[in-house]
Order: structure tokens, then C-alpha cells, then sequence
């Protein structure tokens, strides 16, 4: 009985490939890893344990706030906060448009939320944003609400979504009234503070607050209808996070920042399973393949 010939026929730029592809997607995983690093290094601070404990976001609700504080609009006109209020209720965002991080996240939150509802900003309600970095100016005001206008994309919210600067004494007095503390620190050149959405009244009372840095659709339009009908609502469970992420006393990193660098991580380990699984299949596809028997080994074949 004759033996069955095989012949083999192999790829020869087969493992040329498997590198090209090995090449293509380290730099992938590495970016992940240099990016939880960055995210690491962005807001090294130096305050104390006591003073990040004084920061937070202490419901004051009903509180009225002062209506004739004095702050600049996105356009350096000089605007009194009582300008935006009398028939709407107003979302209040208290930030600084140079934050690295958190305020971004709280922005983007809100507009994901506010592009499930029906109503729209300029129509129903107003949004006020206002910086809590006295040396911030009306031009990075007006940079950050075009970039939201063009986020948001709804028309006439121009006319209804305000970007303000402010001297300190202003912005202190409105931080204070609606229960948002922040520091400074000097050697990072960041803020430390809370993250959330202040919903007030159209006569300028605290109605509702929505903590964090994403907002349930149907939470903050609840908030909203009850804020345009001047009720009040009940005090939330407070969570916080802070824009700074690592506190040299304790060694230790916020919950924020090691949110991310756990993401990051993960991301990072799907990227190499993912090629580990590609090559492996590359791998298999380029074995040597037995080609099929002509007619006339067929025929000596028992």
C-alpha cells in the first residue's frame, strides 16, 4: 500500500505580516499606560488633609442667592446675575474653564443629559455658568461657550446659556450662598472643588441639586419642572469628588483619578488580549497547508 504524497504550500511573507501587526498595536497599549500615568501627574497638589476635608457641596436649600452681584459675560459686558432670572429657572455651574478634568466631565454630563430632554436651554430655562478663578477672562468664557453651543447644537441656547467671569469677593459670595466650597493651590496652579448642578428658582432660591459628574435625564428634568413651579426639594445624598487627585500626606490618590487609572488598566489588558488573540489567529492561517491530490495520486491511492 503506498503512502498518500502531501504537499505543503507556505506563505512566505506570512510572519512579515504577524510583525507588521505586533508593530501596529504596541503603541496602542503604551498610549493607554502613558495616559493613566498623565492622568496621575495632571493635579498634584500640596493642601492639607483638613483643608480638602472643608471642601464639598453642602446643600443650602432654599437659600436665596444675592441677585445683585456684579460679574462680566462672555462678551466683557458688565452683567448682574439678577439679569438672568424673573421667568425661568436657572441651572447654575460653578467651575473654571481651565480645569484639566473634572469641570469638562460635569459639562459634557450635563449635556448628555440635557439631549434627552424636550426642553431646551434659552426656551424653558437658562444655564449660567460661572468661573470660580477670579483671573479667568471673558475671551476663555466665550472659547468654552462656543464650544458647548457647538456641542449642544440646539437653536436659540446662544441667547440662553451664559459663560461669566468675576472678581473674587463676587465669586466667593456666590459660592457660599449655594453651598460650593473650593481652594487653590499654588504650586499645581489648580482648584480643588466639588462637582454638580445647582437648580434655582426664577426669583433666585436653591430648589435642587444634582451631585457628580453625570445627571439622569428624568432626575434633572424633575428638578427642573419643580424649580419653574418655585418649589423646593429634599436635601440628596452628598457625593463628591474633587478636582485634585493625589494628597502627598497620605499617599494616596482620589477616588476620581483612580476611577480613571483603573479604566485605563483595563483598557489596557483588552488591547493585549485582543492582539494576543489576533496574532493567534494570523498564526494559524499562515501553518503550512496541505494541498489537495491531483487525480493521478488519487488513483494509487488504496
Amino acid at each position: 500500500m503506498s503512502e498518500r504524497r502531501m504537499i505543503f504550500e507556505v506563505t512566505p511573507t506570512g510572519s512579515l505580516l504577524y510583525r507588521r501587526k505586533l508593530l501596529r498595536w504596541i503603541p496602542v497599549c503604551f498610549a493607554f499606560v502613558l495616559s493613566a500615568f498623565s492622568a496621575i501627574s495632571v493635579c498634584a497638589e500640596t493642601l492639607t488633609d483638613d483643608q480638602l476635608a472643608n471642601i464639598g457641596f453642602h446643600q443650602k436649600l432654599n437659600t436665596q442667592i444675592t441677585l445683585n452681584s456684579t460679574f462680566r459675560d462672555e462678551n466683557g459686558k458688565t452683567v448682574q446675575l439678577g439679569d438672568y432670572f424673573g421667568r425661568k429657572p436657572v441651572v447654575l455651574v460653578l467651575g473654571y474653564y481651565g480645569c484639566p478634568m473634572l469641570c469638562t466631565l460635569t459639562l459634557n454630563g450635563m449635556v448628555e443629559s440635557l439631549e434627552d430632554l424636550k426642553w431646551n436651554i434659552g426656551d424653558e430655562f437658562e444655564v449660567l455658568n460661572v468661573s470660580i478663578d477670579p483671573h479667568e477672562t471673558p475671551a476663555l468664557a466665550l472659547a468654552k461657550k462656543k464650544t458647548y453651543l457647538k456641542r449642544y447644537g440646539r437653536h436659540g441656547a446662544d441667547a440662553g446659556w451664559h459663560f461669566l467671569t468675576g472678581n473674587e469677593a463676587q465669586i466667593r459670595r456666590l459660592a457660599d450662598e449655594v453651598g460650593f466650597q473650593y481652594a487653590y493651590d499654588p504650586q499645581s496652579k489648580e482648584f480643588a472643588h466639588a462637582s454638580g448642578l445647582v437648580i434655582l428658582t426664577p426669583d433666585g432660591r436653591v430648589s435642587h441639586y444634582l451631585f457628580g459628574v453625570t445627571f439622569a435625564s428624568q432626575d434633572f428634568f424633575s428638578a427642573l419642572q419643580d424649580a419653574s413651579a418655585k418649589k423646593v426639594g429634599s436635601p440628596i445624598r452628598e457625593l463628591i469628588l474633587l478636582c485634585f487627585h493625589y494628597n502627598p500626606i497620605t499617599g494616596k490618590y482620589g477616588a476620581l483619578i483612580m476611577s480613571v487609572v483603573r479604566g485605563m488598566a483595563v483598557a489596557t489588558l483588552i488591547g493585549l488580549a485582543w492582539l494576543v488573540f489576533r496574532m493567534s489567529r494570523g498564526k494559524k492561517s499562515a501553518l503550512p497547508v496541505a494541498a489537495e491530490p491531483s487525480a493521478k495520486e488519487l488513483e494509487h491511492t488504496p
